[in-house]
């Protein structure tokens, strides 16, 4: 019988390194179940780069609102209109309804604007001239337009004369119409709306003046002001500089001149006296000098030379 050592199978590292209750055998069912809690750890709503995500619900956009001109038609003014500082000005009372007038189902677009002139307490004698034939005067088409928010639209009037034009706005209230806003312009001003917001525009030269009204609960009022500029401004004209030299024209040929300071003059001829008659006519200068220059020059003796002088033999 041998006595040699009993040998047993060499078993794998990581078995012999595990305890005995603990084999890789049993932690193969344990494997999908921490991976289905990691899983489950991860933040919600969160993917992987470059998968579509979700956020939730979007806010709605609301757009800007547009701005829509007024009397389109009509030109431009060239000229502002000096404006009064808000804060300077007494509060004013609230706006009295129109008298004698009623808004025909409260609805302000069957308003007739002719009554409304002839009735309205803040429309001048001047202003009533459009009511007739009047040379330079003019009733322009009613525009309608929500200015206090409410949904429901306001009517704008504006009245042409002469030299000015004066804009009405009126809202109804209930079936009373109440002035709310009235301001002179120049004529061929420029208007428009902005959502609620009402722009006034009058340019000077190169630049414009905009004054934005808002609803204040009770009327228009001026909100803001500004100043823009249309075009560029004309360059002031070049000046002649003084290191310049004058130009000088050359008197005609044939016209005796004087030089004074370097610079030729021509002189002016002094006139000959008349001859009498039986008087022997005077000599015509310029003729005088002609013949003077056709004489010949008197010719000069020639310098008389030296004679040699031979000399003395030894």
């Amino acid at each position: 019988m041998s006595t040699a050592p009993r040998r047993t199978a060499a078993r794998p590292r990581a078995a012999r390194l595990l305890p005995a209750r603990v084999r890789p055998a049993r932690l193969r069912p344990v494997l999908p179940v921490l991976l289905a809690a990691a899983a489950l750890a991860l933040p919600v709503g969160c993917a992987a780069p470059g998968e579509l995500r979700d956020h939730g619900a979007v806010a709605p956009v609301t757009p800007s609102p547009a701005r829509v001109p007024l009397w389109p038609s009509a030109p431009t003014a060239s000229s502002p209109t000096p404006l009064e500082p808000t804060g300077s000005r007494s509060p004013e009372p609230a706006p009295q309804p129109v008298p004698d007038l009623t808004v025909p189902g409260q609805d302000i677009t069957a308003v007739d604007v002719r009554a409304l002139l002839a009735k309205d307490p803040g429309v001048t004698q001047d202003e009533r001239r459009v009511l007739e034939p009047c040379p330079g005067c003019e009733l322009r088409a009613p525009e309608y337009r929500d200015l206090t928010g409410d949904g429901r639209p306001e009517l704008l009037l504006a009245v042409v004369l002469a030299d000015t034009v004066v804009l009405h706005v009126y809202t109804a209230s209930g079936e009373r119409l109440l002035p709310i806003h009235r301001v002179s312009l120049r004529k061929e001003f420029g208007a428009e709306t902005v959502g609620t917001d009402l722009w006034l525009y009058e340019p000077t030269g190169s630049f414009r003046t905009g004054r934005l009204y808002r609803w204040d609960g009770v009327r228009l009022v001026l909100a803001d002001q500004k100043v823009e500029g249309i075009g560029p401004t004309p360059e002031p004209e070049p000046t002649p500089s003084a290191t310049e030299k004058p130009v000088v024209e050359k008197p005609p040929a044939g016209r005796p001149t004087s030089v004074v300071g370097g610079v030729p003059v021509p002189v002016k001829p002094v006139p000959t006296a008349k001859p009498s008659a039986g008087a022997a006519p005077a000599p015509d200068a310029d003729a005088a000098a002609a013949a003077k220059s056709a004489q010949p020059a008197p010719s000069r003796p020639a310098a008389p030379t030296a004679t040699p002088v031979p000399e003395a033999k030894p």
